[in-house]
């Protein structure tokens, strides 16, 4: 039986986060993202969306599903307990959050287990991008910056055309970020989360040429209803986006910006960075690897086959 749920009563909650701790244990790696579990240990966000199959009672396997994201579409994680795996209930789940979701539905699988590739390729769904979370401790110094690179914050009303240019060029191609449009920049810029602050620009000559956008995870008080008590987050800081425009590559505008990002992030009190990047830009790899970051983990996305 496979149920769904805006929020987690104390007891199913409890369930899960023992499910998703034996996975771990089992599997030597999370089955869900990070931020996925932090809220999940205080019943879900508001947002979330829980799918929960029983069997015997007893919680077998849980879904994480996110609805949200209008641009890119509906994302789910998925967890069987070990005990109650090779019974196709992960393509019961995966069923059930197609309906849900519907054609758009993306699948993210944490450590590329061999489990989660043939549920999703049973399923429909391709392999579409192999993604690496690097991470690096902020209490060591970080380099200095090229004092000739003006680098500068965000104007929202003023910068979106020009960024939206930017970001396409320097993303032409890529499965995600290129082809943006004022209204995938809007969207973002709503959100809670959203400080123009943390969104850098390096310009030459009038021109956005490279461009720094920082996120912050966790560390604010919030809390998830009225009846449930504010609680905090570990923080961590994100370079969400980075990219230099073609025109001005190869100038060190790359570089430059990763460290002015880090610097805001570290500026707000936060001493740990992360960042995710596709496993085939070799060049980025390289950059971020000279500034000290290392490989956390890998996820996989898989997509419903348009054929």
């Amino acid at each position: 039986m496979i149920s769904r749920h805006e929020h987690l009563d104390p007891q199913t909650q409890s369930a899960v986060l023992e499910l998703i701790a034996q996975a771990t244990d089992n599997d030597g790696v999370p089955p869900v993202a990070e931020h996925v579990l932090l809220h999940l240990r205080h019943g879900g966000d508001k947002a979330d969306t829980h799918l929960i199959a029983r069997i015997d009672g007893e919680v077998a396997g849980y879904a994480h599903l996110d609805l949200t994201d209008q641009v890119e579409g509906p994302s789910a994680e998925i967890v069987v307990a070990p005990k109650f795996r090779n019974r196709r209930l992960g393509h019961e789940i995966v069923r059930e959050l197609k309906v849900i979701a519907g054609a758009k539905l993306r699948l993210w699988s944490h450590g590329d287990l061999p489990g989660a590739r043939n549920i999703a390729e049973d399923n429909g769904f391709t392999r579409s991008r192999t993604v690496i979370q690097m991470r690096r401790s902020l209490i060591d110094p970080l380099p200095e910056i090229d004092t000739a690179i003006q680098i500068r914050t965000f104007r929202d009303g003023i910068d979106n055309k020009p960024w939206i240019d930017a970001n396409n060029a320097a993303f032409a191609g890529h499965p995600e970020q290129s082809n943006w449009s004022l209204r995938d920049l809007e969207i973002r810029t709503k959100e809670d989360w959203f400080d123009s602050n943390g969104f850098l620009i390096a310009e030459v000559d009038s021109h956005i040429a490279a461009f720094s956008w920082t996120k912050i995870h966790g560390g604010h008080t919030h809390k998830h209803s009225d009846e449930d008590q504010e609680h905090d987050h570990d923080p961590i800081g994100e370079l969400y986006i980075m990219g230099v425009s073609p025109a001005f590559q190869g100038r060190g505008l790359g570089y430059a910006m990763a460290i002015a990002g880090l610097r805001h992030i570290r500026h707000k009190g936060i001493f740990s960075a992360m960042l995710y990047v596709d496993a085939d830009n070799s060049k980025a790899i390289s950059l971020y690897t000279k500034i000290s970051f290392q490989e956390w983990g890998r996820d996989v996305l898989y997509r419903l086959s348009r054929n």
